[in-house]
């Protein structure tokens, strides 16, 4: 028996990317997968890199998974209310997992690289934050009304180091921060009803707008600051990797012990004993592993010879995180 058969699941945003790739993990392991997004088909779709709710039932499908597609516009209140509503009645009130993907803030970020934030339209926060934070927490209201009744559930959250470390932008990072703090203070609301709540960070993973962003950077002469975050796919993740951590994590007797807390995609990854599409079980970005190579590109022919040791949190906000400082 697969892990999560007769699970109901539900994942947002998951036309293309890493929602894409949750949702094939989960299905993978046996799930029920409700997919959202804004594309059925491709003739729905407007934006250049495509990507379509139908193109992932199928993906879905074929590695045993049902899925069950829903299009929606996360920055609709109403419409997130109505798939919700759908969800109780189909399933008899049952939901054992939410993932919180959903992000529209992609091309405005890459319409402002290189741009600082006062240079930048005011828009750009609601690009980044409404579908991608302000979604985030409606889905979870919903979630949660059904998960507590039950008490059993979790809610996983969508976030990346950018909330900790200067990547994307002043309006990335601060969206981000406020996914894993939204995350942890959720925690805390839902452990007595035996719900639990985690901020997901993957690593650098190759998505189809990453390989596009990383391809832009090369013609506009990035700086090797940023670029070097890209540049040869070096300790890339598909985004399967995430869709197979999480189905792991919705299976795990003992999640209640993860509950409020980040999650690194590649640290489960190590801890559950879990590899990548390819076979490969890429490291955290706070792997010595990871950073000397990072910092000494040379290297990275020859990374296994690197001791897999994490560096501690103290020492990278002392040094290499810009996470406010205290």
């Amino acid at each position: 028996m697969k892990q999560l058969e007769g699970k109901v699941t539900l994942v947002t945003g998951a036309t293309r990317g890493i929602g894409k790739g949750i949702a094939i993990g989960l299905g993978e392991a046996g799930a029920t997968v409700y997919v959202t997004g804004r594309s059925l088909n491709h003739s729905d779709s407007s934006n250049e890199v495509s990507g379509s709710l139908a193109e992932t039932q199928s993906a879905v499908e074929e590695v045993g998974g049902v899925c069950i597609p829903v299009q929606v516009d996360h920055s609709d209140s109403e419409q997130v209310r109505l798939l919700f509503e759908r969800i109780q009645d189909e399933q008899n009130g049952r939901l054992d997992l939410l993932v919180n993907n959903a992000y529209s803030g992609v091309q405005a970020l890459r319409d402002a690289y290189g741009k600082p934030f006062w240079d930048c339209e005011p828009s750009l926060w609601d690009a980044c934050n409404n579908v991608g934070l302000g979604s985030h927490y409606v889905a979870s209201v919903f979630a949660a009304g059904m998960m507590t009744k039950r008490r059993s559930g979790l809610i996983c959250t969508i976030s990346s180091w950018g909330g900790m470390s200067y990547i994307f932008g002043t309006a990335y990072g601060a969206g981000k921060a406020a996914c894993d703090r939204l995350a942890a203070d959720m925690a805390v609301e839902l452990k007595p009803h035996n719900v639990a709540s985690v901020s997901i960070w993957p690593g650098i993973v190759g998505t189809e707008h990453i390989t596009s962003m990383a391809a832009q950077m090369d013609e506009k002469n990035a700086t090797p600051k940023n670029y070097s975050l890209f540049s040869d796919r070096y300790n890339w993740e598909t985004p399967l990797l995430t869709g197979r951590v999480i189905a792991q994590l919705a299976g795990s007797p003992n999640v209640m012990r993860r509950t409020g807390r980040v999650q690194i995609v590649a640290e489960l990854a190590l801890a559950y004993g879990i590899v990548d599409k390819d076979g490969e079980r890429p490291v955290s970005l706070r792997s010595l592993r990871f950073l000397v190579p990072f910092a000494l590109p040379g290297l990275r022919k020859h990374s296994w010879l690197i001791p897999d040791i994490k560096v501690p949190w103290s020492l990278l906000l002392l040094s290499a995180l810009s996470s406010p400082k205290i």
